[in-house]
């Protein structure tokens, strides 16, 4: 399944409480079960006025779905082409 790397726009994003980020999350995975498809959500990170998540899904519309039902700005959805880390240079 292609793997997404979804950019949210959040202004004050680095000022959100564990109690905030749960709930995002909660809501988040109630929005994953009604989706009705296969979806994952693997990770997100938190920097800034932004908040960069990498999620699993059949095409980037799907994606654009999630965030539309979960009230969630998705302001770039790009597919991840590849990975890579310092182990790479010595691959």
């Amino acid at each position: 399944m292609p793997t997404f790397l979804i950019e949210r726009n959040i202004p004050g994003a680095a000022q959100l409480t564990r109690e905030q980020l749960r709930d995002i999350a909660r809501t988040s995975d109630a929005v994953v079960d009604g989706l009705d498809t296969d979806y994952t959500w693997n990770f997100s990170y938190v920097a800034g006025d932004k908040i960069y998540c990498v999620h699993e899904a059949e095409d980037a519309e799907t994606v654009r779905e999630h965030a539309r039902r979960g009230g969630f700005p998705a302001d770039v959805v790009v597919e991840i082409a590849d990975r890579f880390g310092p182990a790479t240079a010595t691959e």
